[in-house]
C-alpha cells in the first residue's frame, strides 16, 4: 500500500511539474511582443532613416503574404537576368544577419553607409530602413564620381588618384538577384580602385529581405506605419 502511494505521488508530482511548465511556456509566448524576431535573441534593433527613429524588425503577423510586384518569379531575361553571388574578386554577398549586423555597428558608428544603389524614384517608393540613396549611375558618371567619391571619406591626390584609406565601408542592395543596379555600382567602385574589403553585396536585395518579412520603409510620408515599425502590408505601386 505504502508502495503504491508513493507511486502515486510521484507520477502526482511529474504530471503537476510538465502542467506546470507548459502553462508557464504558454504565458510567456501570450506576453512576448515579438513572437518572430530576427534571431532568438534579438527581436529588433533601431536604426534612423532620414533622422527619423525607426523600430526595425519583422512583421509579426504569421499569416503575411506579400502581394506587391516583388512576388514575380519570372522575369524576361535579358534584362533581369540573375546575377552571381561574387561580383568582384574579394567582394563578398552579406545576408539578412549580416545587413542588421552592417546597420547595428558600420551605420550607427558613423564608418559606414548601407546602399540603395536604384535610382530615386525606386527607392521614394520603397527601401530598406537606414539606407541612403547613392544611385549607381553616379559612380558610372566620371563627372559626378568625384563629388560622390568625396562624400565617402575619399581624397583625390594631386596626381588625379584618389586616397581610399578613409573612404567609408559600403554595404549596397537594390531590388533583388535579378536586379543589376547594385552589382554595377559595385563594379564601377571596384574599377575606380574602392577597396574590396570596404564593400559588400547583399544580393538578395528588398526582394529577399521582404520575403523574410523584415519591414520597409514605404512610400506613404516615406515612414513606416504609423512610426510602429509595422508594414501596412499593402501593394506597393510601381
Amino acid at each position: 500500500m505504502m508502495f503504491f502511494i508513493k507511486q502515486f505521488s510521484l507520477k502526482a508530482i511529474i504530471s503537476l511539474a510538465i502542467f506546470l511548465q507548459i502553462i508557464v511556456f504558454q504565458t510567456a509566448i501570450a506576453e512576448d511582443k515579438y513572437p518572430v524576431k530576427i534571431k532568438p535573441d534579438l527581436p529588433f534593433i533601431t536604426v534612423y532613416h532620414q533622422g527619423q527613429k525607426v523600430i526595425l524588425k519583422r512583421i509579426q503577423d504569421t499569416n503575411h503574404r506579400l502581394v506587391d510586384d516583388l512576388t514575380r518569379t519570372s522575369r524576361p531575361c535579358p534584362p533581369f537576368c540573375l546575377w552571381p553571388m561574387f561580383i568582384e574578386p574579394g567582394i563578398y554577398p552579406v545576408g539578412e544577419l549580416e545587413v542588421i549586423d552592417f546597420l547595428e555597428n558600420q551605420v550607427k558608428s558613423g564608418k559606414g553607409f548601407l546602399v540603395d544603389a536604384r535610382l530615386p524614384s525606386f527607392y521614394k517608393t520603397e527601401t530598406i530602413p537606414g539606407s541612403v540613396n547613392i544611385p549607381w549611375v553616379l559612380f558610372t558618371n566620371e563627372k559626378k564620381k568625384e563629388a560622390v567619391f568625396k562624400l565617402l571619406g575619399v581624397k583625390k591626390q594631386a596626381d588625379g588618384s584618389f586616397d581610399f584609406k578613409n573612404a567609408l565601408e559600403l554595404c549596397l542592395f537594390c531590388s533583388g538577384p535579378s536586379c543589376g543596379q547594385s552589382p554595377r555600382a559595385i563594379k564601377a567602385l571596384f574599377k575606380a580602385g574602392y577597396p574590396a574589403s570596404k564593400l559588400k553585396y547583399y544580393r538578395g536585395g528588398l526582394q529577399i529581405w521582404k520575403l523574410f518579412g523584415f519591414i520597409t520603409i514605404v512610400s506613404e510620408a516615406n515612414i513606416v506605419n504609423e512610426n510602429t515599425g509595422e508594414n501596412t502590408g499593402k501593394e506597393v505601386k510601381k
